[in-house]
């Protein structure tokens, strides 16, 4: 699969399309889900900071906001 210059260690990964509470929507990664067909609209998540990529010979790691599943 093939992935955007970066994030190939990532890869594959879920993207979606994530409306907040507050009325805004925003493209996010989705995660902590075990396949895709987990993923129907309308369903509920929450915001997590996950690790994003390594980026450089340093290894320095990028965190950054996911969203996950909310289980009831």
């Amino acid at each position: 699969m093939d992935a955007p210059e970066g994030f190939e260690e990532s890869a594959p990964y879920l993207v979606a399309l994530v409306k907040l509470d507050e009325g805004p929507m925003l493209t996010a990664q989705l995660t902590d889900i075990a396949s895709p067909e987990q993923v129907q609209i309308g369903m509920r998540v929450e915001m997590v900071t996950r690790r994003i990529r390594t980026n450089g010979p340093d290894g320095i790691i990028e965190y950054g906001y996911k969203f996950r599943p909310v289980h009831s």
